[in-house]
């Protein structure tokens, strides 16, 4: 009874294939040899153990009816050992008769399939089929099979797994050359028809979708200019849109269709105010038009101005007993001329100072000397106004460093003149 089911299922699917192969020539057919390894399930008994891991042969007969679908019928030779405490070591055989409805991928990059197997191993069992394989093309008529198939028995519901390697001679192929559909009839095939379904009559492109002659993006069934010159904005109609002022803003948009020629514009077509220097003041308000852009500015546009304290300090050094400047031209007595000369606005007083050495009453007399004499040289050599300038001699009455030393004397026969004047910057964004 198996046996009458499984041959009724083939003799369906040969019928099949040759009801499809006088609808379509047939693509590709093939047959080959092959050899499995076959594992079976192990709960799978048998009169004397439980089948074991084992190898088949066989050969396969296919017909391939179109680019997609096939048919296959296999028989086999089975090998398998056997599990058992009756025959350790020795194995069983029979045979495998299947058919199975196979589904080639895109390009051929593999194929799934579906169908029945009989296996007769002492006893006969009915499975169903399914896997996945390739054809690899070795030459023009031989392929290369590799196979992964699984199958699921109908009664006691055992599983069990192969693995194939095959070669298969490919024969009885049909033209390649493929029927070409054009199911919308535009002329344009429906392999490459990006618009399989342009209403009939209509005017198509090499994509076959309908045409805009004028290239103004409005297609042609629907532009009542067809012609419109290239580069014009046409509106829905296809038709050319007016800018009376030419502007760059259509008509329609237009609050102000008359602008004068050249005029800078907004989204409204009317005059823009403008601020060239780009400091968020407009040009009709801004006072100060020129304003760098890294300038804080004020409502006018102008330049903010900040208050900022500027200051320097000299020291002179003297010999021991000697109010004689030992470098008037200096680094330091040349910096501080320099200030004096660029903030003509400010004064400075010139302190003379000594050490604790000898009597005070001689060191004030010396420390007021040291003092004329910067002042003097300031005055005579440098230019600065003598009204701009106080000597005051303090004596040793403010020594900078007290220790009696021969470093503290030296460091405290001095004069220090400090300056400070405040001056207006521009404030920066």
């Amino acid at each position: 009874m198996k046996r009458s089911l499984l041959f009724s299922a083939i003799a369906l699917a040969v019928a099949s294939a040759n009801i499809q192969a006088q609808e379509a020539p047939a693509y590709e057919n093939w047959v080959g040899g092959f050899a499995q390894y076959y594992s079976p399930d192990s709960e799978k008994p048998e009169p004397l153990g439980y089948l074991d891991n084992g190898h088949t042969f066989g050969g396969e007969l296919g017909f391939r009816f179109d680019p997609q679908w096939a048919v296959r019928f296999e028989l086999s030779r089975i090998f398998l050992d056997m599990q058992g405490p009756n025959r350790p070591g020795n194995g069983d055989d029979g045979t495998m008769l299947g058919a199975d409805a196979m589904y080639f991928l895109e390009d051929d990059v593999a194929y799934l399939f579906g169908g029945l197997r009989e296996q007769s191993i002492e006893d006969s069992y009915r499975m169903l089929s399914y896997g996945v394989g390739k054809h690899w093309e070795a030459s023009e008529n031989v392929r290369v099979i590799t196979e992964l198939a699984g199958y699921r028995d109908f009664g006691q519901a055992y599983n069990e797994y192969s693995v194939k390697l095959g070669l298969a001679y490919i024969f009885g192929q049909a033209d390649s050359t493929p029927v070409r559909k054009d199911s919308d009839n535009d002329g344009v095939y429906d392999a490459v028809d990006r618009c399989p379904t342009t209403p009939a009559g209509v005017q198509v492109d090499a994509t076959g979708c309908n045409v805009d002659t004028d290239g103004d993006g409005v297609l042609n069934t629907a532009d009542q200019c067809p012609n419109t010159p290239a580069g014009t904005t046409v509106t829905s109609n296809g038709c050319a849109l007016k800018d009376a002022d030419k502007d760059g803003v259509l008509d329609a948009n237009d609050s102000c269709p008359n602008t004068p020629a050249g005029t800078e514009v907004n989204a409204k077509g009317c005059a823009v105010d403008l601020d060239k220097d780009g400091d968020g003041v407009l040009d009709s308000k801004d006072k100060c038009l020129d304003t760098p852009m890294t300038d804080k500015v004020d409502a006018d546009g102008c330049s903010v101005l900040v208050e900022k304290e500027v200051s320097i300090a000299l020291d002179v050094l003297f010999a021991n007993n000697s109010s004689q400047i030992e470098n008037p031209e200096s680094a330091k007595i040349l910096e501080f001329v320099e200030f004096m000369q660029r903030y003509g606005n400010t004064n400075a007083v010139v302190e003379g100072h000594t050490s604790s050495v000898g009597r005070a009453e001689y060191n004030q007399f010396l420390s007021q000397k040291r003092a004329d004499s910067v002042r003097q040289m300031l005055i005579t050599k440098y230019g600065i106004a003598a009204e701009r300038l106080t000597a005051v001699g303090y004596g040793e009455t403010q020594l900078k460093d007290p220790a009696n030393t021969a470093e503290a004397h030296r460091v405290n026969r001095r004069i220090e003149v400090k300056v400070s004047a405040k001056v207006k910057t521009k404030a920066t964004r």
